[in-house]
C-alpha cells in the first residue's frame, strides 16, 4: 500500500470519528441545539426544574451563565441553581452556590432565600427513606451539620427578621437546639458509663446552662445529681436534686417518695464482651458510691509527710549504726 493511499485512509477515518463525536466533538452543542438566546436557555432550565429533571436543569443553568455571564437572567439562574442542587441531593454544592450568590449579590431581593437555602442544605430531620425502617437516632451523630445549620438560620433571622422564611427557620432552629442538647446528654451518659464522672458532670452542666427550655435539661440535672453522688459531693447533690424535684417532679429518676433513683448497673464495655458481640462476659457492673467524707489531707500531702518521717528517722541514727547497716544497733 502506497503512502498516498495511507494518508487518504487516515483522513477519512479522522472525518468519520469527528462526525461521531469521538474525536473532539462538542457535546454541549448537541445538548443545547436550537438554543441561541438567553431567554431560551432560561426557559429550558425552568422547564427542566419544574419537571424535576434537576441534573439537566443544573447543566442548563451552568450553560446559561457561561454564555451570558452578565445577562438579565444570570442572577436568577444563580439563585435557582441553589434549589436545583438541593433537590438533586448535592448539599455541598447547594451551600457553595448559596455562598456564591450571597457574595455576588448582597443587595438582591432574594438574598434571604439564599441564607435560608444555605441553612436548609445542612439541615437533617431524620425523615429519609432509610429512617422509616431503621431505628437511627440522629441525636447521636456528629452535631457539626446541625450546628452549621443552626448558625445559618440564626444569621437569617438576625439580618432579615421579617423574611418570609423566618418562621420556618425559627421552627427548625428549635428542633436543632433540642437535638444539640440531646447529643450532649448522650455524651454525658457515655462518660458516666465509663466512670468519668467529672467529664460527665461538665457535659450535664453545659446542657443546664446553655440549653434552657429544652427537654434535655431535666436529664442533665439528673446526671448532675448522680455524678455528685458518685464523687461524694453530697451537698451539691442535694442542691441539684432539690432543683430537679422543683422543676421536674415527674422525672423518671425520682421515685414516688421523692428520692433519687441512682443507677445500680452501668455499661462496662469490656474487650471480651465487645469482640464476642455480647456472647461471652457481662456488660454490667455495680459501681460503688464514693465515700461521703473526704480524707483530711490529700494523697500528695500524705506522701510528703511520710518522706519527712523517714528523713527524721535517718537523722536520728548514729554513725556506727549507719556504717554497720544497723546490724549492731
Amino acid at each position: 500500500m502506497s503512502i498516498r493511499i495511507k494518508v487518504h485512509i487516515t483522513l477519512l477515518l479522522s472525518v468519520f470519528l469527528s462526525g461521531c463525536g469521538l474525536f473532539g466533538g462538542d457535546e454541549d452543542d448537541n445538548e443545547f441545539a436550537g438554543l441561541s438566546t438567553e431567554a431560551q436557555f432560561y426557559e429550558r432550565a425552568l422547564d427542566q426544574l419544574n419537571g424535576q429533571n434537576f441534573r439537566a436543569a443544573i447543566s442548563t443553568y451552568q450553560a446559561l451563565e457561561s454564555r451570558f455571564p452578565f445577562g438579565r437572567y444570570a442572577e436568577q439562574a444563580q439563585i435557582e441553581i441553589v434549589y436545583a442542587y438541593y433537590r438533586n441531593d448535592d448539599m455541598e454544592a447547594a451551600r457553595a452556590a448559596a455562598d456564591r450568590f450571597i457574595r455576588l449579590h448582597p443587595d438582591s431581593e432574594n438574598i434571604d432565600y439564599a441564607y435560608y437555602m444555605k441553612g436548609l442544605s445542612s439541615f437533617t430531620d431524620g425523615g429519609g427513606i432509610f429512617n422509616r425502617f431503621l431505628p437511627i437516632d440522629h441525636t447521636k451523630r456528629d452535631p457539626a451539620s446541625a450546628q452549621e445549620s443552626f448558625t445559618d438560620f440564626a444569621q437569617l433571622l438576625a439580618l432579615y427578621p421579617d423574611s418570609a422564611y423566618a418562621g420556618d427557620a425559627r421552627t427548625r432552629m428549635i428542633y436543632l437546639r433540642n437535638n444539640l442538647a440531646r447529643y450532649e446528654i448522650h455524651v454525658a451518659d457515655y462518660y458516666t458509663e465509663r466512670r468519668a464522672y467529672i467529664a460527665a458532670l461538665r457535659r450535664a452542666q453545659y446542657v443546664v446552662e446553655n440549653f434552657q427550655g429544652t427537654p434535655a435539661v431535666a436529664d442533665g440535672m439528673a446526671i448532675m445529681v448522680e455524678c455528685y453522688l458518685r464523687l461524694g459531693l453530697n451537698e451539691l447533690a442535694d442542691t441539684s436534686l432539690a432543683l430537679l424535684k422543683e422543676n421536674y417532679p415527674q422525672h423518671a429518676s425520682i421515685d414516688s417518695d421523692g428520692d433519687f433513683i441512682i443507677r445500680t448497673e452501668i455499661t462496662n464495655p469490656s474487650l471480651l464482651y465487645t469482640v464476642t458481640f455480647g456472647l461471652v462476659g457481662d456488660n454490667a457492673v455495680d459501681p460503688p458510691l464514693a465515700p461521703t467524707q473526704r480524707p483530711l489531707t490529700s494523697g500528695s500531702q500524705q506522701i510528703i509527710d511520710a518522706q519527712q518521717d523517714i528523713q527524721v528517722e535517718e537523722e536520728s541514727r548514729s554513725f556506727f549504726d549507719i556504717i554497720t547497716l544497723g546490724i549492731f544497733n
